[in-house]
């Protein structure tokens, strides 16, 4: 098998080991994060319901080029992702790591998160 087809099927098989315990509801929405190579992304979703509930990103809007893949900018995600939740009456959270290792860009933006008033 090549060793892409490899990789895909390990990240499949952890992020099933992850998602198996984590459910979103209204009281406790699932946090998910997305790292691709420039940005970084986080939602809250209430998985009952099938709905987005708070969104934010690196990404910027139309016109600006801004880098968002260092750690830098995905504390200031989680800090914003927190700001947002709390306007809403969020105030817990089950997080989703995914995939990916909680380190670096993932671990920054969980700790921020949590800095901003999130429980989980």
């Amino acid at each position: 098998m090549e060793h892409q087809k490899v990789k895909q099927l390990q990240q499949l098989r952890r992020r099933h080991h992850v998602r198996k315990k984590i459910v979103g509801t209204v009281e406790r929405p699932r946090l998910t994060v997305f790292r691709s190579s420039k940005h970084i992304y986080a939602q809250l979703i209430n998985d009952l319901e099938g709905i987005t509930l708070v969104a934010a990103s690196t990404r910027p809007k139309k016109g600006s080029t801004s880098y968002g893949g260092n750690v830098k900018a995905a504390a200031a995600v989680g800090d914003q992702l927190a700001k947002s939740a709390i306007g809403k009456g969020i105030t817990k959270a089950a997080f989703d790591r995914g995939h990916y290792r909680f380190h670096g860009r993932v671990k920054a933006l969980a700790e921020a998160a949590r800095k901003g008033g999130l429980q989980f």
